[in-house]
């Protein structure tokens, strides 16, 4: 649990000057920021290699706030100026500042790793201090809140090309403790803001354990039903194992025929994804990048009825299958499965997307490499498929649907919670750099 901090005063204040600062303790001096500063200056135009010695912070490498060495790139040289191969070199306690693009700019990283293989390029801007006036960390987190303040006092440009402007960054003023104070409000924010970390990481991993065991009880609802007295046997299927005794395993040609009949201009459009499955709506052209490429005539998309079961070929091995809710029309990419019988789609989407069956998909797709992979109807159709009566299949889906709310409920929570320590951190952090909260 996070301890709330007992709130503290300093003797006195001064108005600052400054509109978004408001007043500061007295003792304290408002500098600009190049006053403090050995170095404000953009990084340099890396020349991208497969693999090298030098290695490039942009910012993606620490817009998500850390740094994201996994997907570091890399560089053919070392950065240089004319003589001075420093230039555009990252050193330990150097503040980081992206510094172009609408809802990237003004996020802030502090290199707490020493390494000089490491170079910013163009987009990120190094800012370094000068002791005895600067402790870096307690400049990191005065910028670090000061998102929206880079954002609106410090970058002009449209909303894509938006850049920070150096002059005026310089020129930023701040309040400045003295170097002792600076270093105990560092001190005590890595102490407070770490327990906080620690915190939302518990939070996390709890919504995490939450989805896992939704695919649990999902995957054994599907494979053995939710009555934990019936008698088992064997499946005869690896990836199934076992499952009540009056239960079938049969290939889809017996469920499912395919469904290939053309749409028409009055149906919607439909889409199949990995995340959520068949859509029962359109995508707008905002959410779907490829909406302004489709073909203008419809006659190629295929038509699709509720209950039938319609999968991207080129995507089922990630598991892009779904049940069909609404009347409407999909791409010629998309292969459509018409029941034959009396069956619930609803039940057979969420065993088709459980690991087990996306794995199945995966083995009889066609293709040389992950991203050829096809999964025709030729091949859909030998799938091994878990069949119970339909009367429990549609139980089946009532049991799935109440624990999907309920962990849904749980996970909703977890948000919140995580929500309102990150507003806490920022809060906290705003209040002990501007000194409305004195520490010790």
């Amino acid at each position: 649990m996070v301890q709330t901090i007992k709130i503290q005063k300093y003797p006195a204040y001064k108005p600052s000057g400054v509109e978004w600062l408001g007043e500061i303790p007295e003792h304290w001096d408002l500098k600009k920021l190049k006053v403090v500063t050995s170095l404000i200056n953009r990084g340099v135009t890396p020349n991208y290699v497969e693999s090298s010695n030098f290695k490039v912070i942009n910012q993606a490498t620490f817009s998500k706030g850390y740094f994201d060495f996994q997907n570091i790139k890399f560089t053919k040289e070392k950065a240089f100026s004319g003589l001075n191969f420093s230039k555009g070199i990252v050193e330990k306690n150097d503040i980081l500042l992206a510094s172009t693009g609408g809802g990237v700019l003004g996020k802030v990283a502090f290199v707490d790793f020493e390494d000089n293989t490491y170079q910013a390029d163009s987009h990120v801007t190094i800012i370094r201090g000068s002791e005895p006036e600067f402790v870096s960390k307690y400049h990191y987190y005065i910028l670090s809140i000061s998102f929206d303040l880079i954002n609106g006092l410090l970058a002009q440009g449209s909303t894509n090309q938006t850049e920070l402007q150096r002059d005026w960054l310089r020129d930023l003023k701040l309040p400045i403790p003295s170097f002792p104070e600076q270093t105990a409000i560092a001190q005590f924010l890595d102490r407070k803001t770490a327990l906080i970390e620690l915190a939302i990481g518990i939070k996390e991993k709890q919504i995490e354990l939450l989805k896992e065991r939704r695919q649990i009880l999902i995957h054994r609802a599907v494979t053995r039903g939710i009555n934990p007295n019936v008698k088992l046997k064997e499946s005869g299927v690896e990836w199934i194992g076992e499952i009540p005794e009056h239960w079938e395993v049969v290939s889809n040609r017996i469920l499912f025929k395919e469904r290939n009949e053309p749409g028409n201009d009055s149906l919607t459009i439909l889409s199949v994804s990995i995340h959520t499955a068949v859509s029962s709506e359109e995508l707008s052209d905002e959410d779907n990048i490829r909406g302004k490429i489709r073909i203008e005539d419809k006659s190629n998309y295929k038509l699709v009825e509720p209950n039938d079961i319609a999968f991207n070929m080129m995507r089922a091995w990630q598991g892009a299958i779904g049940a069909v809710r609404v009347n409407g029309m999909v791409s010629p990419a998309y292969v459509v499965a018409e029941p034959i019988g009396p069956i619930s789609a609803d039940f057979f989407e969420y065993q088709y997307r459980t690991s087990g069956f996306i794995q199945q998909m995966d083995r009889f797709s066609k293709g040389i490499t992950d991203f050829r992979k096809r999964l025709y109807w030729n091949e859909f159709k030998q799938l091994k498929t878990i069949l119970p009566p339909l009367s429990e299949q549609k139980e089946i889906i009532t049991y799935i649907e109440t624990i999907k709310t309920k962990i849904a409920t749980a996970i909703s929570l977890k948000d919140q919670e995580i929500e309102k320590l990150k507003e806490y951190k920022a809060s906290l952090i705003n209040e002990v750099v501007t000194g409305k909260i004195k520490i010790g």
